[in-house]
């Protein structure tokens, strides 16, 4: 794998938030747990992957993982501010809308920024220790080879900007993060509606789309949280892992 790609490559999208989200956090979203994060048996692709603590702290577990994110072609600094844009941006809305996040009193505010805030830091450290593992690159097209990571997980952009991700790049982007992802391994994707809450439309259309390209998919169903709301997260395999497991 590439350190980073060349300045060459097409830069953050404008309006799409560069978040900073804790490991705990991710385990959540994606239905994980630490132990199976420890027990993967090979890399880790988090798509795009902001300036989240997400590979600091999976180190810590043996768990190596590689971000890719088109923000990562601009100085650390710069991502770090936009990270702390997102910060204000989430502090917003999660007062404009409670109705979409989890009540605070299960989940207080200020206690959810700061989580995000240490996140910001292990990321600013992070990617100045090990810049081999933030690559810039942008959905739907990877610069990795086929098979190489055993899990991949891809949070708050391919449903999120439907202005920016139409039905076919949706397709496109999913399909590239199945190419990119061991055959025996899998893609998660959340959410899967947008940032006003509105589940997306043509779901079924998409996952019949994959499904012509050999793409197994199930929309798995999330234990609810502290606040009651459970969560869904699109999980997609390479086709032929089905008939090698019936095989063996």
């Amino acid at each position: 794998m590439t350190a980073r790609t060349n300045r060459t490559e097409p830069g953050p999208a404008a309006g799409v938030l560069v978040t900073s989200r804790p490991l705990d956090e991710y385990c959540g979203l994606f239905g994980l747990t630490r132990a199976q994060l420890a027990a993967l048996p090979g890399p880790l692709l988090d798509c795009p992957g902001g300036a989240a603590g997400l590979a600091a702290e999976a180190r810590e577990l043996g768990c190596h993982v590689i971000a890719a994110d088109p923000a990562y072609a601009r100085p650390v600094p710069e991502v770090e501010a936009g990270a702390l844009a997102a910060r204000a941006s989430m502090a917003a809305a999660l007062h404009a809308r409670p109705e979409l996040y989890p009540a605070p009193h299960f989940h207080p505010y200020d206690r959810y920024l700061r989580s995000w805030d240490r996140a910001r830091r292990l990321f600013a450290a992070d990617t100045a220790a090990h810049p081999q593992q933030y690559v810039a690159a942008a959905l739907p097209r990877l610069p990795f080879a086929d098979g190489t990571f055993a899990l991949t997980l891809s949070g708050y952009l391919i449903f999120a900007y439907p202005e920016l991700f139409g039905p076919d790049r949706q397709v496109a982007a999913l399909a590239e993060l199945v190419r990119v992802t061991d055959p025996d391994g899998e893609v998660r994707v959340h959410p899967l509606c947008d940032g006003a809450g509105r589940h997306c439309p043509h779901l079924d259309g998409l996952r019949h789309a994959l499904g012509e390209r050999r793409i197994a998919s199930e929309v798995r169903r999330l234990p609810a949280g502290g606040a009651g709301r459970p969560g869904r997260v699109l999980v997609l395999r390479a086709a032929d892992r089905r008939r090698r497991a019936a095989a063996g």
